[in-house]
């Protein structure tokens, strides 16, 4: 069944669909079946039709998502359901939906299930999760990506129009890249994280994943705004950054010998390849010192931002720790080392990083790296765990420390058939921008 957005909401508009003939066909189709690890907990047709049959009296053209089906991150509230955040034992179920799961519901849109993560969206291969480790859409011997693992891939088989995932060290671009798709992870605080559980509730923002970044704008669209309520909650500017790059930009690149491919002998030429084609497009490549960037990832895991995580599930850490995936236990409980004149000391450093980092800025427009430098099997990662996902975040776990805006783009394809990403970023509220360029970019694809 296609599902882009476009070609669902002309069927609605012509009155050639209904949501509830949607919902009844989608049910079908995916099944009961769920080989990849997609699901933690998946709408019965009953529970959809609900929402389905809302919609029957509204008219399409007032609603944005009208009829639009979607996937939720097990780590973000729906109402009536539970939330796991990938651990059966703290399971809980809301009375009320998040925040950007309400507005999405409002604006049309339908859920159609919670899906599988590492757990506490605590890393970057779709692997940590007592519910299975997440395959690939693509080749199932690969990693999903993560945290938000089920997210992308639901998405990438066809079983709904867009997901929502959530981004705090890469989790809405590593996934999107493993599986083809756009990942958007906005600037933090444009989509509110109230009803969310939290990682590093500093740094934490809900994500996009989508097949196109036309989709992915109109979710972010539909998502975003300013809620009184939550603390971490930002409102949009009125004088925007940048909403658009013209017909020619800057971009940087890392230095050649601060790229990192970890042995893989193709995706460096295709990282070329994106250089290459954003030139085509009217970008001038420009070096960049990748130094600052790089610092500053490093902080996330190996300095007291961890303790962040500890804090956010405390209580149940603590209470019952041996309902803790085993690699996660050992990550949080990293926490234990830092004192409070470790976090202050940490703190000063990000400061200066930040002030290095933005002197970058003046000579460029957007940022241009690889989304990940290679991808991985479920066999490798879970012979060397932490080393592999620390790879994985080369390229993405500076992004929320330094309060950037990005996008992961499809880029090519290795010869095995798996795809390889690119990510755009640039600074806080850039979001139009870099959709609009990534929305070039697919029309070359």
């Amino acid at each position: 069944m296609q599902l882009e957005i476009p070609h669902l909401r002309t069927l609605y508009l012509t009155g050639q669909l209904t949501p509830t003939d949607l919902v009844k066909q989608l049910d079908a189709e995916i099944g009961n079946e769920d080989n990849h690890h997609i699901w933690i907990r998946r709408l019965h047709l009953d529970e959809m039709m609900v929402y389905a049959n809302n919609l029957e009296e509204q008219d399409p053209v007032n609603l944005p998502l009208y009829g639009i089906p979607f996937a939720i991150k097990d780590n973000i509230d729906l109402a009536g359901l539970p939330t796991t955040a990938g651990c059966p034992d703290y399971s809980y179920i809301p009375n009320n939906s998040a925040t950007v799961v309400q507005k999405l519901i409002n604006a049309g849109a339908i859920p159609v299930g919670k899906t599988n993560l590492d757990q506490f969206a605590t890393g970057l291969v779709g692997t940590r999760s007592p519910y299975g480790a997440c395959k690939n859409s693509i080749n199932p011997e690969y990693i999903s990506g993560g945290s938000s693992a089920g997210s992308a891939v639901s998405v990438a088989l066809g079983m709904v129009s867009f997901s929502l995932g959530t981004d705090t060290a890469g989790s809405g671009r590593v996934p999107a890249a493993f599986n083809n798709l756009v990942g958007h992870k906005p600037t933090c605080g444009l989509l509110s994280t109230l009803g969310v559980v939290p990682a590093c509730r500093t740094l934490d923002c809900v994500s996009i994943f989508a097949n196109s970044a036309h989709d992915a704008a109109m979710v972010l669209q539909a998502a975003q705004g300013y809620a009184a309520e939550d603390a971490y909650s930002r409102q949009l500017p009125t004088n925007k950054t940048m909403q658009n790059l013209g017909s020619s930009f800057t971009f940087g690149v890392p230095k050649p010998d601060q790229l990192a491919f970890f042995g893989n002998p193709e995706t460096p030429q295709l990282f070329q390849q994106a250089i290459q084609k954003l030139e085509k497009m009217g970008g001038k490549a420009v070096e960049i010192d990748f130094v600052p960037f790089l610092e500053t990832a490093q902080l996330l895991y190996e300095g007291p931002w961890v303790a962040e995580r500890y804090a956010a599930i405390r209580e149940f850490f603590d209470a019952k720790p041996e309902s803790i995936f085993p690699v996660t236990k050992q990550i949080i409980g990293n926490a234990a080392k830092f004192s409070a004149a470790d976090t202050y000391s940490a703190m000063y450093k990000l400061k200066a990083l930040q002030r290095k980092a933005e002197a970058v800025w003046a000579e460029i427009d957007v940022m241009l790296t690889p989304t990940a430098g290679t991808i991985y099997t479920i066999a490798e990662v879970d012979a060397n765990p932490i080393q592999t996902n620390t790879n994985l975040g080369y390229y993405t776990n500076f992004m929320n420390l330094l309060d950037l805006a990005a996008i992961a783009v499809p880029a090519g394809f290795q010869v095995n058939g798996l795809p390889f990403g690119i990510t755009l970023c640039a600074p806080a509220f850039s979001d139009d921008a870099l959709l609009n360029l990534a929305k070039r970019l697919d029309e070359e694809r």
